[in-house]
């Protein structure tokens, strides 16, 4: 189907998008990679007015390291990501996770924040981002504020994100060394959304874990941040019954709905199996043995 009309706008710089967005209102969206938005426009589930496309707004975009901690423009397309040598060496998580999304064609266009920024709970940053304990940088007519990942979520399609407000930046902390991490994801076939997907970010001491962050792809309304597993493995021994413990209380969070992925059964079934795998590579990659 074709999108119905719309008067398209291209600003130069962020406070010009601003502008445009708060005169425009609730006729404007914005234009980042398209594929989330365009697709909504041509089944009539989004009908704007008008489209203002960030994609020459510069400040937006890249992966730098400041104060400490890595920050990456919302309009940072995957590849970059896959590509960045800071986020190789500092932050792993996201360029595996990326090779994950979609396609490389999409990965060409697709951006992290227009990915986070939609609320789509099929989408894979928003859990990720939970795992790695992300700020979100919002820029507003009233300046900039920044809201942690685990917060910014309300709803399928409903986010923290103002009606006139643009997400900036993604800002996460490097790895400390002996950190373990892995992006475990249950899809059809390649350029699919998850069928269940668990995100992992953790490091032990003395023999036992000493922090740990799980978050969940596409069995909920929203990326869920596992609380519950990760309690289940918090101060214990690495070892296959804290696993287990930590997939039975991932399931017992997930509330899916049925698609042509799955029912509600196997999706639950699918999200405990990959949180049991996205462990087990954490540990191994975080150089521990997990106790039998």
């Amino acid at each position: 189907m074709i999108p119905p009309s719309f008067d398209y706008h291209v600003p130069r710089t962020l406070p010009e998008a601003l502008k445009l967005l708060g005169d425009l209102g609730d006729d404007a969206k914005i234009l980042a990679g398209g594929h989330s938005l365009l697709p909504m426009m041509k089944l009539r589930f989004a009908n704007p007015a008008h489209l203002i496309d960030i994609n020459r707004i510069d400040e937006l975009r890249g992966v730098r390291e400041k104060d400490g901690r890595i920050r990456i423009g919302a309009m940072t397309v995957e590849n970059d990501l896959i590509d960045s040598p800071l986020l190789q060496a500092k932050v792993p998580l996201l360029p595996e996770a990326a090779r994950q999304i979609a396609d490389p064609q999409v990965r060409n266009r697709g951006t992290i924040g227009g990915d986070l920024a939609h609320g789509d709970p099929g989408n894979d940053h928003p859990a990720i981002s939970i795992a790695l304990d992300a700020t979100f940088v919002l820029a507003g007519p009233g300046g900039e504020r920044e809201v942690k990942a685990d917060r910014f979520y309300h709803g399928t399609y409903a986010t923290e994100l103002a009606a006139n407000e643009i997400m900036k930046e993604i800002v996460v902390d490097p790895f400390p060394a002996g950190t373990g991490y892995a992006y475990a994801k249950l899809k059809r076939k390649t350029g699919d959304w998850a069928t269940a997907a668990t995100a992992v970010v953790l490091r032990v001491a003395n023999g036992s874990v000493s922090h740990v962050r799980i978050a969940l792809t596409n069995v909920g309304p929203t990326a869920i941040h596992a609380t519950g597993a990760e309690a289940a493995v918090r101060g214990k021994a690495p070892s296959a019954a804290a696993i287990e413990a930590a997939a039975q209380a991932a399931m017992a969070a997930c509330d899916p709905a049925e698609d042509l992925r799955g029912d509600r059964e196997y999706k639950v079934a699918m999200a405990g199996e990959m949180t049991r795998r996205a462990l087990r590579l954490a540990f191994e990659r975080a150089g521990v043995r997990v106790q039998a």
